[in-house]
């Protein structure tokens, strides 16, 4: 109880307060530009922490964690430009709302779902971490492969119309992630012996110019009517009977979110994809989703939001950190001369309860902070296409560009803008190319390692009976939708 005491009053002095509100600021705006991650977002923030007291310094850090991941999801809805990668699933039906005029209530949806989210991940964190930890713990190379593997069976039901065309768009992201050093020898592969790509190639300049640019080479070419969207916009908001048929949406992708956010090298991206998958695999509805589900939004929402509870189970209890932003701060919490681990709550309890207190703080600010903003956000549908199409090749430059000062991620986000444009004519899907991308070096590298610790054994995936429920899953998950439609067809017929 005296820590608990402790963790309130170091929260309430208003420099610490203020600091957690101009890092949940920065965050959002960080968040919605594209191209710059949450991972950069508090990396850049970073050596600002070093001359602050530590509890001030790692809120701030928190603060721009929760926000970039909210604010990702701003510029996702209204002009299809995911500012993370966690938002990407989020454009998906997100964009399709603000296209049918529905842009306040899909920012609504977003906020609500991505403040619950995280504040539920943060009570389960609160309540459960080491048992949870301990449970994480068991995931190695074959549980790991098998939750990638699991995450790829998903795209049978982000393909659309053609299931032929999503897996084609899906196998085309694996290709492409197979560019680089191999992960177990460190040989060049498809590199052309082009130094820009032995390191691969970075699935954020794709993910802008497929989602983004394409979009902007699109509107260029034919533009909605401003001003009609602009009078729904002004009208249209949430009702409550609506966010009532969200709630077991939101409950059951926190759940999925911080499920995923404890496992070591799972992220929001993935968390994001898979809360969506199980939405439209649980909907009665399932031809709405990519066409302004609203529901299509509260899942990736709650989802990735809840992947940041998650990801600090593991760090906290286990100085393991859940994914590449909780990496930054294990870095942060031991320049303070912090050490994350098994004893930090006994030697630092105080300060690891004002963190929980600031976590669900920095989940109330997405609210106190994006709620009241949603009137502002949705003015950028007020601009005329004649100057938001150049800004938004101007952000995708600028965010390709700050990836690495290389101009290469700019040429390699044109060149996905243009096959992006193609793609959306000839009805591709994108996500299963950027699902491919995201999970396809982390099925490679644990694959070979599951098969190097069996000495090429593949029954090592099955006689573990967490990586064989999940292969179960996958393939349950990918050969439904099949079923699905074959079914469908015959009773037509």
């Amino acid at each position: 109880m005296n820590i608990l005491v402790d963790g309130l009053t170091n929260i309430m002095q208003w420099q610490v307060l203020l600091t957690l509100i101009v890092g949940t600021i920065i965050g959002i705006t960080i968040g919605s530009l594209p191209g710059l991650t949450s991972t950069m977002g508090v990396a850049v923030i970073l050596p600002v922490t070093f001359g602050m007291e530590p509890v001030t310094g790692i809120l701030l850090l928190i603060g721009v964690y929760f926000g970039s991941v909210y604010g990702g999801s701003l510029t996702a809805i209204l002009i299809n430009t995911p500012g993370t990668p966690a938002s990407a699933a989020t454009a998906l039906d997100g964009y399709a709302m603000a296209k049918g005029g529905l842009a306040h209530k899909a920012l609504t949806i977003s906020t609500l779902s991505s403040a619950i989210g995280g504040t539920l991940s943060v009570i389960v964190l609160i309540l459960v971490a080491p048992q949870l930890a301990n449970f994480a713990l068991k995931f190695s190379a074959p549980e790991t492969f098998a939750l990638a593997l699991f995450g790829l069976s998903i795209i049978s039901s982000l393909a659309g119309k053609s299931l032929v065309k999503g897996l084609i768009t899906g196998v085309m992201g694996l290709l492409i992630a197979t560019i680089g050093l191999d992960p177990m020898v460190g040989i060049p592969r498809f590199t052309f012996d082009r130094m820009e790509l032995i390191g691969g190639v970075n699935f954020i300049p794709i993910m802008i110019g497929l989602f983004a640019a394409s979009e902007a080479f699109k509107s260029m070419e034919d533009a909605f009517s401003t001003r009609k969207l602009i009078i729904t916009v002004e009208k249209v908001k949430l009702k409550w009977r609506e966010f009532k048929a969200l709630i077991g949406t939101i409950l059951r992708s926190t759940g999925i979110g911080t499920f995923i956010g404890m496992i070591p090298g799972a992220g929001a991206d993935i968390a994001a994809f898979v809360a969506y998958n199980e939405t439209k695999r649980f909907s009665k509805n399932k031809e709405m989703f990519g066409k302004g589900e609203p529901k299509g939004v509260a899942a990736p929402e709650s989802a990735n939001n809840a992947v940041t509870g998650g990801a600090m189970i593991p760090l906290l209890t286990l100085g393991i950190p859940g994914d590449a932003v909780t990496a930054v701060l294990l870095g942060a919490l031991m320049v303070q001369g912090i050490q994350p681990g098994p004893m930090l709550f006994e030697t630092n309890g105080s300060l690891v309860y004002t963190l929980f207190i600031g976590m669900l703080l920095a989940n109330l600010l997405i609210i106190i902070i994006g709620l009241p903003g949603i009137r502002l956000f949705t003015k950028i549908l007020l601009v005329p296409k004649a100057v938001l199409t150049p800004l938004i090749f101007v952000l995708c430059i600028v965010g390709s560009y700050s990836l690495g000062n290389s101009y290469f991620d700019v040429i390699v986000m044109f060149i996905a803008g243009i096959i992006g444009y193609f793609m959306q004519r000839y009805d591709f899907p994108a996500s299963p190319l950027i699902l491919g991308l995201i999970l396809g070096p982390m099925m490679e590298s644990n694959l070979r390692r599951s098969l190097v610790m069996s000495e090429g054994d593949i029954s090592i995936f099955f006689t573990r009976p967490i990586s064989a429920v999940l292969i179960i899953i996958a393939i349950i998950t990918l050969f439904t939708p099949m079923i699905t439609r074959f079914l469908k067809k015959s009773n037509v017929s």
